[in-house]
């Protein structure tokens, strides 16, 4: 395989491809599916125009996904704006896909991205960022999964941690990113909560009502980023919080914590006070900890951090956050943070425009570097 000749070849596809019509973002997944797609293909038969194979190849990814994506967005024509409270009818043929999709022969990993990629409608590059992985790595794992279930019959749906944990992305992603999937993530999940009587699957329907209760005030009218303390607490959806945190007891009620349930405590506690000082930060704190039992995740070892900061003072934080890899994403921003509460707003500056330099979108990168400056216009004085 001559991989210098891929990469020489790249641009040109993708020229080609956007001249056709396709959109700069698709183009690039296209081409990257097709690369993938030469690479296991050209060892055994080398093509005699690889351009042109290339270009087919690419062609043809990007109509699949255009039909994927004219799909889904039919699906999400038929959902309102916000999701009504309440019990959902049982049969829905997304659903049905997700489970099929979480194929027994496939990895959790792999299942989650193979279903994101297939049913959600994600692309490669936000399934990568949910990950915390290169877009590369996601790519190649995307393409064992197709090869993995290439061959097999779809008669034995996957199990429905896996399915609960393809819902929870897709509506992160819905939730935070530049794709409105969280309302569909909702939707489906009401259908599996009525006819799965599981802990975790209402768990997670609890955590998506009191975080989507507070989409309205998550953003200021100019479309740059509310932080939560900030928030009008006036606008947040008091009927959804009220739903998700009624779920969340009967969840917890039945003594078979998850991991679902404990973000849903954490949430419904937020929920809970009327105001950002009155906070209940040391219970919390608790919920975090049990959290990183169940899953030892570097993401809430972080926001533990940031509770620990709040609850026992910004050193005792910056403590915390001592112990974790300094490439993970946010973590400057939450040395930023700490740092400011701690008084050093030279070091919370410099960390908060390094933060925004390191934002994976737009609205994230304003809001760090507003922090940055206002922390410098404060230094000037």
């Amino acid at each position: 395989m001559d991989e210098v000749l891929l990469r020489s070849l790249t641009p040109s596809v993708l020229t080609v491809l956007v001249r056709r019509g396709a959109d700069f973002a698709a183009a690039e997944d296209a081409v990257q599916d097709a690369l993938i797609e030469a690479v296991r293909v050209w060892p055994a038969a080398p093509p005699r125009d690889p351009k042109g194979w290339l270009v087919t190849v690419a062609w043809h990814k990007f109509l699949d996904a255009a039909r994927a994506d004219a799909a889904r967005r039919r699906r999400e024509d038929l959902v309102d704006e916000e999701p009504a409270p309440g019990p959902a009818p049982a049969v829905d043929d997304t659903l049905q896909l997700y489970f099929l999709c979480a194929h027994p022969s496939l990895t959790p990993s792999s299942a989650v991205a193979l279903t994101l990629r297939a049913v959600g409608g994600l692309t490669t590059r936000q399934i990568a960022r949910a990950y915390l992985v290169p877009e590369a790595t996601m790519a190649q794992r995307i393409s064992r999964a197709k090869r993995t279930v290439s061959g097999v019959r779809f008669d034995r749906p996957g199990d429905v941690a896996t399915v609960l944990r393809v819902l929870y992305l897709v509506f992160n992603e819905g939730y935070s990113g530049d794709v409105d999937l969280a309302a569909e993530a909702i939707r489906l999940t009401r259908r599996l909560a009525a006819v799965i009587d599981h802990p975790e699957v209402a768990g997670l329907l609890a955590l998506m009502l009191l975080h989507h209760a507070r989409r309205a005030a998550r953003t200021a009218p100019d479309g740059s980023l509310v932080p939560l303390a900030e928030q009008d607490r006036g606008r947040w959806d008091t009927a959804l919080i009220a739903e998700g945190v009624e779920i969340l007891q009967a969840a917890l009620a039945r003594d078979r914590l998850g991991e679902f349930q404990a973000q849903a405590a954490v949430a419904a506690l937020h929920a809970d006070a009327p105001t950002a000082e009155e906070t209940d930060w040391v219970q919390i704190v608790e919920w975090y900890d049990e959290l990183t039992r169940l899953t030892d995740s570097p993401v809430v070892r972080l926001n533990r951090a940031v509770a620990v900061g709040e609850a026992d003072g910004p050193r005792a934080g910056l403590a915390a956050l001592a112990e974790l890899d300094a490439s993970l994403p946010r973590r400057t921003a939450v040395a930023a943070y700490l740092h400011e509460r701690d008084g050093d707003l030279a070091t919370a500056a410099r960390l908060y425009a390094e933060a925004a330099r390191k934002a994976p979108d737009l609205a994230e990168r304003d809001h760090l570097t507003r922090q940055a400056a206002r922390l410098n216009t404060r230094l000037r004085r």
